[in-house]
């Protein structure tokens, strides 16, 4: 098989596959583990099978993938179909190029630079100077590691004992902060994790509390970290109160927005992030409420000279960077050397749709969520678990049953959806209470689908409480 024969049928079985998500009722195998592992060929050959072999492979590996495309598809914090994007990850393969010099990478380096630009734009934060990396996790290190260069300039060359360093984050914060804590030196123990209202929204006088304490024992604040959408209840810090209190005591603050930055672009939703502009550094991941294809996610620091320090390396990468590179090259703000061209499959798809096109579709995201968040709360069977403010609806079943009763039921109720197969959504906790977690960031979801989605949900709780021994 030629090799333009043989990507014109992959690209044929991918349009197939793109297709049937959206009329195929099930969207993830019914296989369990052990039979998936058992039935699939996964041996790697000594010799080579062919192109025709592999296209057999292609096939195993669409049918036993989760259609993320689905309309039923509310699981993580991402979903959905950008074509452009798709283009541009196929241009980014074909090209194969990375990231670090402009010398290898001269037009990519020119559309990471002006995407860095504009996001920058959108968070009114001026001069500022950034990167793509490989997600929120990496960002939000990012981050930390820039908060730890500006209170200690010379820590990236001389190290420094980090046993009494304090940073301060939401106890609703994503776990990436602690893995950041143990990697930027300071340890989980030191990462204080403040208090937040009945919205999970981290309160500022606890911030200010919680500095006072650690002065008072004599240890070094360096960071406040806050967030703009929580994992769970989608909840946003209150970024310009924050951000006083940070100025007060000269702390480095950073933003995750992975998850809710893309409020930015609606005059109606931006004021959800108010007091971003004051913020010294920020993530954002376009991968998810945006739609682009994992990964695609960007750190915005207003200081250019931190995050150049943090990522220097001093003379040591003389095989790649010259003195005519000094102000163009992208990897002298990069952790990663190899990095690939993350920035292309964006740029399309903002070129398509343009600021007005990603407002547009948040705003439609918000409407559905809100049009669930009703059903719900309008539901004799169905409990609302957390106030919304951005498309995380929480809610769980509670039928007839007793409070003791719930979490199992609940429990049981997210495992039988799964194995269902015609809807994923997330399970989380809150408050003890065992919830479900739907999230809007697909471009298929409908009314119908929601509706479709509660009867199934009611449906299944009923049939587990059915089941129950009797009192």
């Amino acid at each position: 098989m030629e090799s333009e024969e043989f990507l014109d049928e992959v690209l044929s079985r991918v349009k197939s596959f793109l297709a049937s998500s959206q009329t195929e009722s099930q969207i993830r195998p019914s296989e369990s583990h052990a039979s998936l592992a058992r039935t699939s060929d996964l041996n790697l050959p000594l010799e080579g099978r062919g192109l025709e072999a592999a296209l057999d492979d292609i096939e195993s590996v669409l049918r036993n993938s989760v259609r993320t495309t689905a309309p039923g598809f509310m699981n993580p914090l991402w979903g959905g179909l950008s074509i452009a994007s798709i283009a541009g990850e196929l241009v980014t393969a074909a090209t194969n190029t990375a990231m670090y010099t402009y010398e290898i990478a001269p037009i990519a380096t020119l559309i990471e630079s002006s995407i860095l630009k504009r996001i920058a734009e959108l968070a009114d934060f001026g001069t500022s100077q950034g990167t793509l990396t490989t997600g929120g996790s990496n960002g939000n290190l990012l981050g930390m590691l820039c908060a730890r260069q500006a209170k200690f300039p010379m820590s990236s060359h001389a190290g420094f004992d980090g046993t009494n360093m304090v940073a301060f984050v939401s106890e609703e914060s994503h776990y990436s902060f602690s893995i950041a804590s143990n990697v930027v030196g300071i340890g989980h123990s030191n990462l204080i994790k403040v208090r937040c209202n009945e919205h999970g929204q981290m309160r500022p006088d606890a911030l200010e509390e919680e500095i006072e304490y650690a002065l008072a024992e004599g240890r070094i604040p360096f960071a406040v970290l806050a967030t703009s959408g929580t994992t769970v209840k989608g909840s946003f810090d209150p970024l310009r109160a924050i951000a006083a209190v940070a100025h007060k005591y000269e702390l480095w603050m950073h933003v995750d927005a992975a998850w809710g930055g893309s409020c930015l672009f609606s005059s109606q939703h931006r004021s959800l992030m108010d007091g971003i502009e004051l913020a010294d550094s920020f993530c954002w991941d376009a991968h998810k409420m945006m739609g682009i294809p994992l990964i695609c996610s960007a750190f915005i620091v207003k200081d250019a000279d931190v995050l150049k320090a943090v990522c220097s390396n001093g003379n040591t990468a003389h095989y790649l960077y010259i003195e005519s590179g000094e102000d163009l090259d992208l990897g002298r703000y990069s952790l990663q050397c190899g990095r690939r061209n993350d920035a292309l499959k964006l740029w399309l798809a903002w070129r398509e749709i343009g600021d007005a096109g990603w407002a547009s579709m948040l705003e439609r995201f918000m409407e559905l969520a809100h049009y669930l968040e009703e059903r719900v709360k309008n539901h004799a069977s169905l409990e609302l678990m957390s106030e919304r403010m951005w498309t995380n609806v929480c809610f769980r079943y509670v039928g007839d049953s007793s409070t003791d009763e719930r979490n199992r039921i609940n429990a049981e109720l997210r495992q039988r959806l799964i194995q269902d197969g015609r809807f994923m959504v997330s399970r989380s906790t809150i408050d003890e209470s065992i919830i479900l977690r739907s999230v809007i960031a697909n471009r298929s979801v409908t009314e119908e689908s929601l509706d479709a989605f509660l009867d199934c949900v009611v449906s299944l709780g009923k049939d587990i409480e059915r089941g129950l021994p009797q009192q």
